[in-house]
C-alpha cells in the first residue's frame, strides 16, 4: 500500500478535525450553561432550605434526578465552590466599580459599604453559607471563598488608601494593616447585622461609613492633614498645599 494512503488513513482531514473541534466546544459551552442553570437552582434551594440544603433540593429545584446533576458535579463540595464563584462575581461586579468611583472621600466609602450591605441583604443565605464553614460540612477542604475574596478586596483597599496617603506626602506602608483592618471590621459588622436587623440597612451603612471616616480623618490630622469629605481629593490637595504656604509664611515673617 502505498506511504500516501497508510498517511491519509492515519491521520483525519482538517474538515473532520474542524468537525470534532466544533462538537467539542458544543459540549463544553453546553456543560457550562448546564453548570450555571444548576448554580441558579442551588441558589433558590439555598433560600428555600438554607445553608443546610441538600443535592436533592438542588435537584428537585432544577426538576431533574440527582444523577443527573452529578454528572455536573463531583459532590456537594463541587457544588459548594461553584456557588462561591458565583456569589464572588456578584460582589464583585457591585463591590468594585464602586472602589474605581472618582468621589470625594466620603461618599467614596459610602458607595462601597452600601454595595456590600445591598449584596448581602439580597442574598443572606449565600452569604452565610461562605462566611460560616461550620453550615457546610462536606465543604472542600481546600475552599476558602471569602478568604480569597478577602484578600482581593484588601489589596484593592489598600491601593485606594496608599494613593490617599502619597498624595498629602504621607508614609503609605501603614495602607496594608488599615486596609485589613477595614475589610474585617465590614465583614464583621454584616454579620452581626445579619443575625441581628436591629436597624435598617441604610442605618448600618452610614454608622459603618461613619466610623470608617472617622479613623482615616483621625490619622491624617495626626500628621498634620485636615481636608473636606465631601470634597474631591484634588481639591483637598490644593486647599492643604495652600494652608501649608500659609503657615510658613506666617512662621517666616
Amino acid at each position: 500500500m502505498p506511504d500516501d494512503v497508510k498517511r491519509n488513513r492515519k491521520q483525519p482531514s482538517k474538515q473532520a478535525r474542524s468537525e470534532g473541534d466544533a462538537r467539542r466546544d458544543r459540549w463544553k459551552k453546553h456543560r457550562i450553561e448546564r453548570r450555571a442553570e444548576f448554580v441558579e437552582a442551588a441558589l433558590r434551594a439555598l433560600d428555600k432550605h438554607g445553608p443546610e440544603f441538600g443535592m436533592e433540593d438542588v435537584a428537585t429545584e432544577a426538576g431533574v434526578t440527582k444523577p443527573v446533576l452529578y454528572r455536573h458535579f463531583t459532590d456537594k463540595a463541587d457544588l459548594y465552590v461553584a456557588l462561591g464563584q458565583h456569589g464572588t462575581k456578584i460582589l464583585f461586579n457591585r463591590l468594585m466599580p464602586a472602589l474605581n468611583e472618582e468621589l470625594a472621600p466620603l461618599p467614596r466609602i459610602r458607595s462601597v459599604i452600601d454595595a456590600f450591605f445591598t449584596t448581602i441583604e439580597e442574598y443572606p443565605n449565600l452569604y452565610r453559607l461562605l462566611a460560616r464553614p461550620a453550615h457546610t460540612v462536606e465543604r472542600a477542604p481546600d475552599s476558602d471563598i471569602v478568604g480569597e475574596d478577602k484578600e482581593v478586596i484588601a489589596t484593592a483597599v489598600t491601593a485606594l488608601l496608599g494613593d490617599y496617603m502619597r498624595t498629602f506626602g504621607l508614609d503609605s506602608g501603614a495602607a496594608e494593616p488599615w486596609a485589613y483592618g477595614v475589610v474585617g471590621l465590614v465583614q464583621n459588622t454584616g454579620e452581626w447585622w445579619l443575625e441581628r436587623r436591629s436597624m435598617g440597612k441604610d442605618s448600618v451603612v452610614e454608622y459603618t461609613t461613619q466610623i470608617i471616616w472617622a479613623a482615616i480623618d483621625g490619622i491624617l490630622r495626626q500628621q498634620g492633614v485636615i481636608i473636606d469629605p465631601n470634597r474631591p481629593l484634588e481639591v483637598n490637595k490644593v486647599i492643604q498645599f495652600t494652608r501649608q504656604s500659609q503657615h510658613q509664611d506666617e512662621a517666616a515673617e
